[in-house]
């Protein structure tokens, strides 16, 4: 086997194509799931109130099998927005 620098082709081969910067699609942000388990302890409720509040389309949810995923995002939105200001 022949030793070449890091990073240099083997002579012979074709450069990969690269594609113009406008071309590639932007990169994606990371999203945290969480189990219905997570969300309910995070906002101190039970199971059910989680999975009704998923079911009546409340909280966004993904279903993976038979269990429900809550992104981190939807869980944060709720409960923005089920502040309320007392007097």
């Amino acid at each position: 086997m022949v030793q070449r620098p890091m990073g240099q082709r083997p002579t012979g081969q074709r450069p990969l194509a690269v594609r113009p910067a406008m071309e590639r699609p932007a990169p994606r942000t990371a999203v945290s799931f969480l189990t219905v388990a997570e969300v309910a302890a995070i906002m101190r409720v039970s199971k059910m109130t989680v999975y009704r509040l998923v079911h009546g389309g409340e909280m966004a949810a993904v279903r993976v099998g038979r269990s429900f995923r809550v992104p981190e995002p939807a869980v944060r939105d709720y409960l923005s927005g089920a502040r309320t200001d007392v007097a």
